[in-house]
């Protein structure tokens, strides 16, 4: 999770430019060098990234738990390096996550899935968290959150991570460092005011990463800008780098949000919310397509989700909760906002589709579903928070886990109806994860694999 202006941290995300409004220049693309390792692409059954292999916190599993405790309903625990917020990636029987160590290790871990055995454990790279008093133009880490909380992305035999430093690299499932490059050192130092904390994407072949972030254009001859950017998965060249103009200013540039990664006019395009502006870039040269710009709101935590040829998002800080009608090329108008919701909106949680149905939580708790068509209230609830993990849905259930460990289930209908409250001795700042039957929570001390008693069908 990442780091709010008053609160602790989000998972996920990127960083922003001001500069000009004006469209940046088509770049040069070329080809990846090599696409032999996704070209089978992912199985539904593997999570594959953070928010799931289709990036929208869905899950198409069946027979999953809904009741357990720290003392019943696991297959197994694990204690691990402490400490990160990243989600796990599971290929397999491979699960992957990372970790930032008290002797400022950048560690990567590789699981077993079935019994939780750590199989190995590779540093990636070192870095030490600032935490003292904010200073525009350096990076300030809550203490909720470390350079571990970018999530890894997988691809058979393939895991890229990702941490605070900078640091991006490519390992194959025997640990082997393939490649490694550090963002800061290629283009700038961040200029982040919470600590980067976006993830990966990885399409066709290419590793693609934001950076949104203060421009410090008030306050420098030369701006900061924001930017995306994609390297070949294989080997780390750069495929091609773009930048990111918005008419933002100051904390309001900083973005903390993942791209989406999806289908649109029967083409991908890659979605990005932040700095009061969603715009979709082509994921294989970095193109911009389109931009909203004009969404006024704070720094941007939360990350957008679409479905049915509409992208749902949140304006900043505890903005409104919003759908805009997908579609198009260049600058678009307001009117493609379908309707806004201004009340209880989420921060650091993605908001969640599921069968027409739009559910999100707010840091402080308060759980609502709205109707995705209208935007109109169908029912609202208070659970125990804080939350900083994006809630996910299975089975018509969500599954919504507070920052103490407490994780609620819910059915995912019109009418409010609570399936469950699960308590475990850790906190919990990732969002779950499932596979093969089974929900993995990544806790600050330890991971958990939790799955029914055979036959109990809880």
């Amino acid at each position: 999770m990442i780091p709010t202006r008053c609160f602790g941290l989000v998972m996920l995300v990127l960083t922003v430019v001001p500069t000009a409004c004006a469209p940046p220049a088509a770049p040069t693309a070329p080809p990846p060098a090599s696409d032999v390792k996704t070209a089978t692409g992912p199985s539904p059954a593997n999570w594959t990234q953070w928010r799931g292999p289709e990036g929208n916190s869905v899950s198409h599993e069946t027979g999953l738990a809904f009741h357990w405790s720290e003392t019943e309903g696991h297959q197994w625990k694990v204690p691990l390096p402490e400490w990160g917020n990243s989600t796990p990636a599971i290929w397999g029987n491979a699960l992957f996550l990372t970790s930032h160590t008290a002797d400022t290790k950048l560690i990567v871990l590789r699981l077993n899935r079935t019994t939780g055995k750590i199989e190995w454990i590779r540093e990636v790279g070192f870095g030490k968290p600032f935490r003292g008093k904010l200073r525009r133009g350096v990076q300030v880490f809550h203490r909720w959150h470390n350079m571990a909380s970018p999530s890894p992305v997988v691809r058979e035999n393939r895991v890229v991570v990702h941490f605070g430093t900078g640091t991006i690299a490519t390992l194959d499932f025997s640990g082997e460092i393939l490649w490694k490059r550090n963002l800061q050192q290629d283009h700038a130092p961040f200029t982040i005011w919470w600590g980067y904390a976006s993830s990966p994407v990885v399409h066709e072949g290419r590793v693609i990463t934001v950076c949104m972030q203060d421009s410090m254009s008030d306050q420098r001859k030369e701006s900061n800008p924001s930017y995306l950017v994609a390297h070949d998965l294989e080997t780390g060249d750069l495929l091609w780098k773009t930048l990111r103009p918005t008419q933002a200013r100051a904390e309001q540039c900083d973005a903390y949000t993942t791209p989406l990664l999806t289908t649109i006019d029967d083409r991908p395009q890659l979605i990005v919310m932040g700095a009061s502006q969603l715009d979709a870039y082509d994921p294989v040269d970095g193109r911009r397509l389109w931009f909203l710009p004009g969404l006024t709101g704070g720094r941007t935590v939360a990350s957008p989700t679409a479905a049915e040829g509409v992208i749902y998002a949140v304006r900043g800080f505890r903005g409104p909760l919003f759908a805009v009608q997908t579609g198009g090329r260049g600058r678009l108008s307001q009117n493609r906002v379908l309707w806004s919701h201004v009340r209880n909106t989420p921060d650091s949680c993605s908001p969640l589709f599921y069968r027409g149905l739009l559910f999100s939580v707010s840091d402080d708790g308060i759980v609502q579903c709205l109707d995705a068509t209208t935007g109109k209230l169908q029912w609202r609830t208070r659970l125990r928070g804080p939350f900083r993990a994006s809630p996910i849905v299975a089975e018509g259930r969500v599954y919504l886990a507070n920052a103490n460990g407490l994780c609620t289930v819910l059915a995912a209908e019109r009418k409010l109806k609570k399936l469950g409250a699960n308590k475990i001795g850790d906190y919990l700042l990732a969002s779950p994860v499932v596979c093969d039957g089974t929900i993995y929570l990544r806790g600050r001390k330890a991971m958990y694999a939790i799955k029914p008693r055979s036959g109990s069908g809880d």
